[in-house]
């Protein structure tokens, strides 16, 4: 089984062509929609067939989540967190499973353009921005998916199956999942090294993890580490988690994650803030994308 292709390259003088006078506008919506739909299936097909690899970048949070989180759980009163530490810690690593996967999009923005298969692809009758935005789409629903893999272990950390807190769950994992992909899209999309790409991983994803309040309170941090966290993507991902959770489970409520001045920000808010950060990402990629090479 194969993905499907890309429209024919043969196509690209014909009226048909996007931009071209004599072409549709539905007509070009759904020649964009169908590449969309390729370079998705492509991820698709790519995560069906990796199934050790998918394997073993789950296991990662799972060891930090059962091994950790239960050798903390001890040395960690109860009472700091307003709940177990591995019940804390499960948001942190629902992060870390969707991070991940994320993140290779854009190294393989990277190798793509090294092996001079993105330059096949640019020879597509559709627009660049949409080349990037089937990259994106794709590396959402691959991370979304992983993420939903993890959450089937959150009865082991003493959260209910409850359909609603499941739903919600599944929403902060695919909106964090697309502003991680799109920031990765961003950083990548001006790269031309592998190499490049992990040294900046390893500069800016790790300080932007320990920062999110993922595996201990924020406000436990050095004071002028809150105006970080406070800025960082990656913390509102993992509060939005989190107060899902205290939605729906009163119990399970913890310590506050991100402050401002005025309190905590709303849950809606931090979701409108996530989807912005992503969006105007994704918008800064595509436009430096769309630079010819």
């Amino acid at each position: 089984m194969t993905a499907p292709s890309l429209p024919d390259p043969a196509a690209t003088r014909t009226p048909d062509t996007p931009g071209a006078p004599g072409r549709e506008p539905g007509a070009r919506l759904r020649h964009e929609l169908r590449a969309v739909h390729a370079l998705v299936y492509r991820d698709l097909l790519r995560l069906s067939a990796q199934r050790t690899h998918t394997a073993l970048m789950l296991l990662q949070p799972v060891l930090y989540l059962f091994i950790l989180g239960s050798g903390l759980a001890d040395l960690i009163p109860r009472s700091s967190l307003g709940t177990g530490y591995q019940a804390y810690l499960f948001p942190g690593m629902l992060m870390m499973t969707v991070q991940t996967p994320a993140i290779m999009v854009g190294i393989r923005l990277i190798t793509d353009r090294q092996s001079g298969y993105l330059r096949e692809l640019l020879m597509a009758p559709v627009h660049r921005a949409t080349l990037l935005l089937g990259s994106c789409a794709g590396g959402t629903i691959v991370s979304t998916i992983q993420g939903v893999v993890l959450l089937g272990l959150a009865g082991a950390v003493g959260l209910p199956y409850d359909p609603l807190l499941l739903a919600l769950l599944l929403g902060g994992i695919a909106l964090t999942s697309f502003t991680i992909t799109a920031l990765a899209l961003a950083l990548a999309v001006g790269l031309n090294r592998p190499e490049v790409f992990h040294m900046l991983l390893g500069v800016v994803m790790t300080p932007l993890l320990f920062l999110s309040g993922g595996f201990f309170p924020i406000e436990n941090l050095p004071g002028w580490a809150h105006a970080l966290a406070a800025a960082n993507p990656l913390a509102y991902g993992v509060d939005l988690l989190r107060r899902c959770i205290a939605l729906r489970v009163p119990d399970q409520a913890t310590t506050a994650g991100i402050e401002w001045s005025a309190g905590q920000p709303p849950i809606l808010l931090e979701s409108a803030l996530l989807l912005v950060v992503g969006v105007t990402a994704l918008l800064w990629a595509s436009h430096r994308f769309s630079r010819p090479e």
